[in-house]
């Protein structure tokens, strides 16, 4: 097979996630993986050689898509379709958490189960990534209510060896300039650190105002990655 090589987990997130700390979630193997359909979209394969390039081909649903997430540009396996590729900024906070709040930032709460259609609802409103059933589950997430309703959430996704994810902010179009998702990375950064994990991030590499609120928060850009969406 074709070597993929990586010199940093991060360099194929995808990868590091299903084959590490997350290998729980993963389907397919060991040429290809998928995570498991409740959780997301999200696929790789071991290399970019046919047999897994055939692997991965055969992962992609029937009725939906496969999100792919690398250092490099992937090519499309034989079979199945581009729907849409995109760059994102691969973004690591490795100088600790922000400072503690002053008392002047919203209640946050611990989210579960029982949260899961509002959290839906706001991943479907504010589109923060691939969200399915069982996304909430991937790690803590927390939010934040104002007279019973869910406001914004953020919480973590990939888990790779000493590092972890900030994942799914999300703010309701007319809540946000209140400095809810700040409050909320915040506090999900501040959680990572104290279990002496990293955090690292993933943004539209266009997004120029998310990047700005991250840097903000302690994050810089790594690198580059390149998404590539494929269907049948």
């Amino acid at each position: 097979m074709a070597d993929a090589p990586a010199t940093h987990p991060l360099d194929r997130p995808i990868w590091s996630m299903l084959t590490g700390r997350q290998a729980d979630l993963a389907e397919g193997g060991p040429a290809a993986f998928r995570i498991d359909r409740g959780y997301g979209v999200f696929g790789v394969a071991a290399d970019t050689g046919a047999e897994a390039q055939a692997a991965l081909a055969a992962l992609v649903p029937a009725d939906g898509e496969l999100w792919i997430v690398e250092g490099e540009p992937w090519p499309v396996p034989p079979g199945v379709r581009e729907v849409k590729r995109a760059v994102l900024a691969q973004m690591v906070a490795d100088g600790g958490a922000p400072p503690q709040p002053r008392g002047d930032e919203p209640p946050i709460a611990l989210l579960t189960d029982a949260d899961a259609p509002e959290m839906a609802a706001l991943a479907d409103h504010a589109r923060p990534g691939p969200w399915g059933p069982a996304t909430h589950r991937y790690g803590p997430f927390f939010g934040v209510r104002d007279e019973g309703r869910l406001l914004a959430m953020a919480g973590q996704r990939m888990l790779m060896p000493g590092m972890a994810e900030v994942s799914g902010v999300a703010t309701w179009a007319d809540c946000r300039g209140r400095g809810l998702a700040r409050a909320l990375i915040g506090h999900v950064m501040r959680a990572m650190v104290t279990r002496g994990e990293t955090p690292f991030l993933h943004s539209y590499a266009d997004n120029a105002g998310a990047i700005g609120l991250y840097e903000t928060l302690g994050f810089r850009v790594r690198r580059q990655v390149y998404v590539l969406v494929i269907a049948r």
